[in-house]
Order: structure tokens, then C-alpha cells, then sequence
């Protein structure tokens, strides 16, 4: 018979961890003395206890290891229960590369946008736009569904449109259903269903040209508010987004060299 001292250098279990598995009904000793409580181990369990820490090292929970255990220790039970977390395993280390592999991709894109965000080209200026008109389609959905606009806008309008596409931003905040408008400036036309043929006024502007995918666009925004902010100008949506140059009918282009300028309108009563 084994101490539960010598159980626990002859198994590599802590005492605590021993005395926690006899809780648990996962390792029974053979025997306990009735005057002291010690607790004694046959020679037998020590198989069992470094079968049982085996399992706990590969993250089977004590109810599965008991499960396992109960089966009267058959082979074949045990065999399936490794061949399942095989499984498992197998599908956290994919997992584990995805994550690593977006944790790279989100750390280049964080060097390339502070990088992008000193170089000279792209510094925020003070512009005035002048009047336009545009056809407008109003949409309440995900920016990402913004090309459906576009689409929509170009079959009607492809032989009047007069400048780059446009979005106008009604949200004051970020949502993920948002309110906002595709357009086109167009050289003439009358509003037809959904879509609105309208003067767009000018005004005067906080501008900011941002160089790539349209889902990093958020630190130029901060770049451009916070110059609003610093002259003390009170911003009036909607904003604008001008896709200078992008996605294509055709071919998709790289996302790294999309370019858009981002217009934040100035209340011309508060500047």
C-alpha cells in the first residue's frame, strides 16, 4: 500500500488534486484508516491515476474522464473518446490559425494606416464644393449592400451621370443598418421610383483623401473630426463619401489602392 504521499510522487498528482479526485468518486482510495483519515493506494491505481491525468491533459472534463472510466475501462470506449477529441483538437488549431492569420492581416493593416495617415498626400484641407445635381436612391441597410444602389442607379442613369459616384451619410453615429444615399452627379434627368433627381447644395468642407478597402475607412474619420474639432467647426450631415477611384463593373481592382474622399460638411452658422 501507498501513502497518499507516496501515491502522489509515484502518480506526478498533488495531494490536493488526489484528495479532490476522491471527492469527485474519480479515484478512489483502497483503503482509509478509520482513526487518522489517511487515505492509502494499491500499487493497481497507479495506471489509473496517470490514465485520469492523461485525459485532464487533453482537456476532457471529470464527467467524460468518469464517463470513460465507468465503461469498465474498455479499450475500445476509450479509443472513440480519443479519436473524438482528436476532433476537437484538430478543429481549435484551425481555428487557432484563422485567428492568427486575421491577427496578421489586422496588424499590417494598422502599420499601413498609421503610415498612411502622416504621409503629406494625405492631410486634411479645407475645401468649397460647389452645387450639383445628383440622382439619389435612399437605402436602410449595411453599407456593404451599397453596391445594389450604385447598380440600380446606373441602369437608369449610365448616359447622364457627370462625376464619381457618391454616398451621402445621414447617420450622426455608426450604424449597422445605416441611413444613407447612393448617387451620381448627373448632367439632367427627373426622379423616377426610388430614385430622386435633386439640386445637392454646396458648402464648405472638412476634406480627407483615404487610400484603401472601404472597411478601414474609420481612422481617416477620426483624422477628419478631430480637425473639425481642434478649428471648433460644428459638423452638419449628411457627410459625403466620393469614390474617386474603386471597384470596378467588371473586375474588383485591389482594395489597398481604392481612394475616397471623405467630405465633412461645415455648418456655415457655427464656423
Amino acid at each position: 500500500m501507498f501513502t497518499i504521499g507516496e501515491f502522489s510522487k509515484a502518480t506526478g498528482l498533488s495531494i490536493k488534486t488526489l484528495r479532490f479526485y476522491h471527492e469527485e468518486g474519480l479515484l478512489l482510495p483502497t483503503s482509509i484508516d478509520e482513526a487518522t483519515g489517511y487515505r492509502y493506494y494499491d500499487g493497481s491505481l497507479v495506471e489509473l491515476a496517470r490514465t485520469i491525468a492523461f485525459l485532464k491533459s487533453l482537456e476532457f472534463s471529470l464527467a467524460e474522464i468518469r464517463e470513460i472510466l465507468g465503461r469498465e475501462r474498455d479499450e475500445a470506449a476509450l479509443v472513440a473518446a480519443l479519436e473524438r477529441q482528436r476532433k476537437v483538437i484538430d478543429e481549435r488549431i484551425r481555428n487557432l490559425r484563422q485567428v492568427a492569420k486575421s491577427l496578421d492581416q489586422f496588424l499590417a493593416e494598422q502599420r499601413e494606416g498609421r503610415k498612411l495617415m502622416t504621409t503629406v498626400e494625405f492631410q486634411c484641407e479645407e475645401k468649397v464644393l460647389p452645387s450639383m445635381k445628383i440622382a439619389a436612391l435612399r437605402m436602410h441597410a449595411p453599407f456593404c449592400e451599397c453596391g445594389k444602389g450604385f447598380s440600380q442607379l446606373g441602369r437608369a442613369f449610365w448616359s447622364k451621370m457627370n462625376g464619381p459616384p457618391m454616398m451621402l451619410c445621414h447617420d450622426c453615429e455608426y450604424q449597422e443598418v445605416a441611413n444613407y444615399e447612393t448617387c451620381f452627379p448627373v448632367k439632367s434627368g427627373q426622379s423616377t421610383g426610388p430614385i430622386e433627381v435633386r439640386d445637392l447644395p454646396g458648402g464648405r468642407c472638412v476634406s480627407l483623401l483615404y487610400k484603401g478597402p472601404y472597411d478601414q475607412i474609420s481612422r481617416s474619420y477620426a483624422k477628419a473630426i478631430a480637425y473639425a474639432k481642434e478649428k471648433g467647426y460644428k459638423l452638419t450631415i449628411p457627410c459625403r463619401e466620393v469614390y474617386l477611384k474603386g471597384p470596378g463593373m467588371i473586375f474588383r481592382g485591389n482594395p489597398k489602392n481604392y481612394l475616397t474622399e471623405i467630405q465633412l460638411m461645415i455648418d456655415e452658422g457655427e464656423a
